[in-house]
């Protein structure tokens, strides 16, 4: 008996799907065909974008290898113009490096300081701090401060080392004691990473022991080589 109400079941069963079939069969193919369609030019999609991914990582690698710093800075300047933005933003970080190497110093602190501005993660920060190092011979106190204000803050991964510029900037202003004072205290930092401590150390030992100081200019005559300072000495004598 009860194979029977199975039977019938399965009858109701296949009568309804033939049902289902007839009314929205044709829906079912359109559908499955676009999801085939979908994956097929998913596919083809991500092997395109791979290997425009590879052409552009090849570009660049190529970039890196010219060793004229002009040539490279051009090449770099190129790659930023057509290149997805992961790769034009570090084209342009290493287009601003090349110019630097060239001589084209202005050019590379005003790109520098350009990606600072666009970018606020870790681009711009490698860009602002480099724009800091070029300038902190050169630039006023009050511009290297304004420059690398937004990464000498409590918290910020950068902070030690554009604390570190600020230091260089007053030892080249021969401003001993506050140059001293920030290398001793990047020398003690507990977070300040083991290359950069290892300088602060060795220049506020420097610094210490009398480095920096100003001793005037050196006499002509001590400024000549031996050999010329001990021809000059006869001809002196018999005039």
């Amino acid at each position: 008996m009860s194979d029977i109400f199975r039977e019938v079941e399965e009858d109701v069963r296949r009568e309804r799907l033939q049902k289902l079939w007839k009314a929205y069969g044709s829906y079912a193919v359109v559908a499955i065909a676009l999801l085939f369609a979908g994956i097929a030019g998913w596919q083809v999609w991500e092997r395109r974008e791979q290997q425009e991914r590879q052409k552009v990582s090849d570009a660049f690698i190529a970039a890196q290898r010219i060793t004229n710093p002009q040539s490279a800075a051009s090449a770099f300047a190129d790659m930023a113009r057509t290149a997805p933005t992961g790769y034009a933003q570090v084209a342009r970080l290493s287009q601003a490096g090349a110019m630097l190497t060239s001589g084209q110093r202005d050019g590379a602190i005003d790109l520098y300081k350009q990606i600072a501005k666009d970018d606020s993660g870790l681009i711009g920060s490698v860009a602002r701090l480099r724009a800091g190092w070029a300038l902190a011979e050169t630039a006023s106190r009050t511009e290297l401060v304004e420059l690398l204000k937004p990464l000498d803050q409590p918290g910020n991964a950068w902070r030690l080392n554009a604390r570190e510029v600020l230091a260089y900037a007053d030892y080249r202003a021969m401003d001993t004691k506050s140059a001293l004072t920030k290398y001793s205290e990047l020398a003690a930092d507990p977070e300040s990473p083991q290359g950069l401590r290892s300088r602060a150390q060795a220049m506020a030992a420097f610094l210490k022991n009398g480095g920096a100081v100003n001793y005037g200019t050196v006499p002509a005559d001590a400024a000549l080589p031996p050999s010329q300072a001990g021809d000059s000495a006869p001809v002196a004598a018999a005039k």
